[in-house]
């Protein structure tokens, strides 16, 4: 089976999370992505920690080619253009202005390849009050309105992972395949814009909705509050989360599993409503028993009464987890150096029941340019992807 991206050609100028998000999932679906990087150090994210190939930067950066252009240079301007003459799709993160700055706005590109799907991210949009402000995750979580729906007034904080950094890539990715596909149709190169407030506004469609249905939008503990949602710690001081929606049945199921019947006759948790007015308090109820017992034989008692619930793993424990293996979600990757990463979480999307088992290591700085170099100075155009080392295979059973 062919990889649905193949013979798919992105040339991504991306730096940090936004835009190397976006061309790894293009990259992961089988499409060759050739990374423009600066000469001197490259994308910034590669020294996010000491040396020059951080794991942040090994995260969004796989299955993906390197080249260092100087785009003040003439030499390395021609052979962008070259690049992207063969283009299908380009992504660039940079602030409203920058990359017509060095040549690689939207106008100029588009002349070179009118067939090219031109993919620009932003932090708030290409014009308006907010276009020249520095935007970065956390800032993108907070205009949204994100962070105001999950965080605690009480003890407010960020969440850990840089959600609308990807989420916004995530989005991009999505707006070139639904250009690609236009493109099939007409033959036409599309302009696809997206903003981190964009799409972190967009992520957010349930609060808004409820706001605009019933003007209230929820805040902090609300969603937990309505999914009777608890994190739980048992007795070896780990947590379990349950999750018992809206049907009464999960309820009886997790006070059964509990061998608590007085809950269910307890006036506060005696319908949905009032656990919902009581969530404080039933949690409390609910902490009190899952301490009498170690997590790992809740997990056992409660899959028994079909109770909707799951292990709060760390990140250790994940790749140790059944069903995680079973999927064979976590797979091997040639390790390259002694900062590079043995393993990876493989693409989460499996077409005609197949995995994409295969995960290609980020490159280092320019690990590509003189193949490309070579490859347009032979007249071959873009390079065989097959003439980089390493290069991955298609989908695997």
């Amino acid at each position: 089976m062919d990889m649905p991206l193949k013979n798919i050609k992105v040339l991504e100028q991306g730096t940090f999370i936004t835009g190397p998000c976006a061309g790894m999932m293009l990259a992961d679906l089988g499409a060759d992505v050739i990374k423009v990087e600066s000469p001197d150090s490259g994308d910034p994210y590669r020294t996010y920690q000491e040396g020059n190939y951080s794991p942040h930067f090994q995260a969004y950066n796989r299955n993906k080619r390197s080249i260092a252009l100087n785009l003040k240079s003439e030499a390395d301007k021609k052979i962008f253009d070259e690049l992207v003459a063969e283009a299908d799709v380009f992504i660039q993160n940079f602030r409203p202005g920058a990359a017509e700055r060095m040549g690689a706005g939207y106008e100029r590109l588009s002349e070179i390849n009118p067939k090219l799907i031109y993919c620009s991210i932003s932090g708030f949009g290409k014009d308006g009050p907010y276009r020249d402000r520095p935007s970065y995750d956390s800032v993108a979580q907070a205009l949204s309105g994100f962070l105001g729906i999950v965080t605690d007034r009480e003890h407010p904080r960020f969440l850990g992972p840089a959600l609308a950094d990807s989420i916004t890539g995530i989005y991009a990715a999505y707006g070139a395949l639904g250009a690609l596909v236009s493109r099939g149709m007409d033959g036409k190169g599309r302009l696809v814009e997206v903003s981190m407030l964009e799409a972190m506004t967009h992520f957010a469609i349930e609060p808004f909705t409820a706001l605009f249905a019933l003007g209230t939008a929820p805040v902090g503990m609300d969603r937990p509050r309505l999914a009777q949602a608890h994190i739980l710690k048992t007795r070896d001081d780990k947590l379990v989360a349950i999750h018992l929606s809206s049907p009464e049945k999960f309820w009886d199921q997790l006070t059964d599993a509990f061998d608590a019947p007085y809950l269910r006759e307890d006036p506060r948790f005696a319908t949905r409503l009032a656990r919902i007015d009581n969530y404080e308090a039933l949690g409390e109820e609910l902490t009190a028993i899952t301490r009498q017992r170690d997590r790992s034989e809740w997990a056992a008692i409660m899959e028994k009464f079909d109770v909707p619930f799951a292990a709060v793993n760390e990140v250790e424990e994940v790749v140790d987890d059944p069903q995680v293996n079973h999927l064979n979600l976590i797979v091997p990757m040639e390790k390259t150096g002694q900062d590079g990463a043995d393993r990876a979480v493989r693409p989460a999307v499996t077409v005609d029941g197949r995995p994409f088992l295969d995960v290609r290591p980020a490159p280092r700085l320019d690990a590509d340019g003189e193949t490309i170099r070579q490859s347009l100075a032979n007249g071959k155009g873009w390079p065989d992807p097959t003439a980089s080392a390493g290069r991955r295979s298609e989908a695997t059973e």
